[in-house]
């Protein structure tokens, strides 16, 4: 179960003025399912602009209407080791992004997993959150409890050329909750709650082709 205010307390983190995030990454994936063009930049060095575009598109996945369209998943041990999703996402933890052969094999999983015939764009984006420690009365106190180390994924059919839509489909990891980060869980999300991304699915929580 997600707790909604541990959602909404990212969210807070996600503007212009408080912003948790030092990495963006992302691909373009053509209407064969081969990826075109493909970014990796620090997210200081972004224009105002591009900054505020792709922070509504991060935000998109933890503010969305939690235990409905966002949903808590629990790897389970059978799909953790080589070549797993789960591996490759530790390991994308891990360098923060800035491995771009990591990368490269993320966003091919994904586009092999969303057999689609449009445009559509992969972008990830890397956050540090130092989770402040909360009094009895629920207020922050300045010592920090934990620094939560995360990444979102986000999966949008393109408007433009350069410019994705609303996403259809994205993950939270590791979970946050309570608070805390889980890596032994996942939120995803799904635009439409009625009707799952089964190929998408299967990548994260099965093997890698």
């Amino acid at each position: 179960m997600i707790h909604r205010e541990d959602m909404l307390e990212l969210t807070r983190r996600m503007n212009p003025s408080r912003n948790c995030f030092d990495r963006i990454a992302g691909a373009y994936i053509n209407d064969m399912g081969e990826m075109d063009e493909s970014f990796n930049i620090h997210f200081g060095k972004l224009s105002t602009s591009e900054k505020t575009r792709n922070l509504e598109l991060a935000k998109a996945i933890p503010f969305s209407k939690t235990n409905i369209q966002l949903k808590e998943y629990t790897f389970p041990e059978t799909v953790k080791g080589k070549d797993s999703m789960w591996q490759l996402l530790q390991a994308m933890l891990q360098c923060g992004l800035k491995n771009d052969a990591l990368m490269e094999i993320f966003y091919e999983q994904i586009a092999d997993g969303y057999p689609v015939d449009y445009k559509f764009a992969v972008f990830v984006f890397h956050g540090v959150y130092d989770v402040p420690l909360k009094g009895k009365d629920k207020e922050n106190l300045w010592e920090s409890e934990e620094v939560y180390d995360f990444v979102i994924c986000t999966v949008s059919p393109m408007e433009g050329e350069y410019e994705p839509a609303e996403p259809v489909f994205g993950f939270l990891y590791p979970a946050f909750s309570d608070r805390s980060a889980d890596k032994e869980k996942i939120d995803i999300f799904h635009a439409d709650s009625e009707k799952q991304e089964e190929g998408l699915m299967y990548k994260l929580f099965g093997k890698r082709k």
